[in-house]
């Protein structure tokens, strides 16, 4: 069974919810991938099964289009893998696993 995780991120919560900046709007929801060294770099991305649902805004604080001065980037990392392992329940649940 092959699952398109980026398609089935569309309409739903962002998981990612960095307060403060997360719009909670699930039509902006998109897969926001890691950014971890060895899983990407320069042309590579990460597989989509290391990813988060994350709001447009939440997606560019973790990719470092937006600025969160008031989180450390260990903070911002680990709201972002909370988010991708709230992700990982959710979509084992949509796979009844």
């Amino acid at each position: 069974m092959k699952i398109n995780l980026r398609k089935l991120a569309k309409g739903k919560p962002c998981m990612i919810r960095i307060q403060g900046y997360c719009n909670h709007d699930p039509s902006h929801t998109v897969l926001c991938h890691s950014n971890l060294a060895g899983l990407s770099g320069m042309g590579m991305k990460a597989p989509d099964l290391c990813a988060a649902w994350g709001c447009d805004i939440c997606h560019g604080v973790v990719d470092g289009r937006y600025t969160a001065r008031e989180f450390s980037p260990l903070e911002i990392d680990v709201m972002f893998y909370e988010g991708a392992m709230r992700t990982l329940a959710e979509v084992s649940k949509e796979l009844g696993l």
